[in-house]
């Protein structure tokens, strides 16, 4: 989950009435005449690695999680993963994956969420990991802007969430937001790159992502390319190699252009596909081979 920057506020309205028609509208290359989305009758699958399915309103989907998918798949997205943001709503992303095959789950804790009760440990982490369809540990990480004071309980946090992901092999999902010295720090002290991940929803600069891709990271792109005002992240996207992106909606915050304003879902994973393509000169089919099957190979999904 990524707390909305200032710069990029998005005002979670309810979609038009017709928001299960407006997933399939034409895009603007389409209107302009150039071939688009002919890769779908190819049968290309993209892949969402980063949605919070558990915290959409299903009230805009006829109370089905069914539907949110549905509108996915007729965008050719099919596959899923749910990220927990804490330990109290992870049998909600559970019961969502263990419904869907396609639906893959991570447990972790944001860097935001407070519990004064409890904090949790290396080895719940890892018991908690051991649930089949958990792929990944987090989201973790740092965030600066939200949080205040003393953050040294943050910086446990996500050496915790480090430790518990190295002990049971699996990928790490960073948010990482105004501390970018103290994340990379961190990951280097804990030698995250025996498991590797992914840096989700990235908007950090050119530096961050080749420091974090040195050490096994992915960078994952949002809705947030899409924005106008995002020209720095657009420059950088055209450079970060295809062997090592992902995309993601972080659903249902960030909505992406054309339906920025909107709640987001899975389904809209499809326009920042398509905008990253064009930012890097490349057809629809090979930023989805490439995205998807570094998706299942980070992953470790068969």
């Amino acid at each position: 989950m990524t707390f909305i920057p200032k710069a990029f506020s998005v005002a979670l309205m309810r979609p038009r009435s017709r928001a299960a028609e407006s997933i399939n509208e034409p895009s603007s290359r389409e209107a302009s005449g150039e071939q688009s989305r002919s890769w779908k009758d190819e049968g290309y699958i993209l892949a969402d690695s980063h949605c919070h399915l558990h915290m959409l309103d299903l009230n805009l989907f006829d109370g089905s999680i069914e539907k949110v998918l549905e509108n996915a798949r007729a965008n050719q997205v099919g596959h899923f993963l749910c990220v927990s943001v804490n330990v109290k709503e992870l049998p909600q992303v559970l019961a969502i994956a263990n419904r869907f095959e396609a639906v893959k789950a991570s447990v972790g804790v944001h860097p935001n969420e407070q519990d004064d009760d409890h904090e949790v440990s290396v080895s719940e982490l890892v018991k908690l990991s051991h649930h089949p369809k958990v792929v990944a540990i987090g989201e973790t990480g740092l965030d600066y802007y939200r949080s205040e004071g003393d953050l040294s309980w943050q910086r446990d946090r996500f050496r915790c969430h480090i430790r518990a992901a190295i002990e049971v092999n699996k990928p790490v999902i960073i948010h990482t937001r105004d501390a970018r010295e103290d994340t990379l720090k961190i990951m280097q002290e804990e030698n995250i790159d025996k498991v590797g991940g992914v840096m989700h929803c990235f908007t950090e600069d050119k530096a961050t992502a080749e420091k974090a891709m040195a050490m096994g990271f992915y960078i994952s792109f949002s809705g947030i390319v899409t924005f106008k005002n995002a020209t720095a992240l657009q420059e950088l996207a055209k450079v970060i190699p295809l062997e090592r992106m992902l995309i993601e909606t972080d659903s249902p915050y960030l909505a992406p252009m054309p339906h920025r304003g909107e709640p987001n879902q899975p389904a809209y994973v499809y326009h920042v596909a398509e905008y990253l393509a064009h930012l890097k000169g490349v057809s629809l089919d090979t930023l989805a081979q490439h995205t998807t099957h570094n998706y299942l190979s980070l992953f470790k999904i068969t």
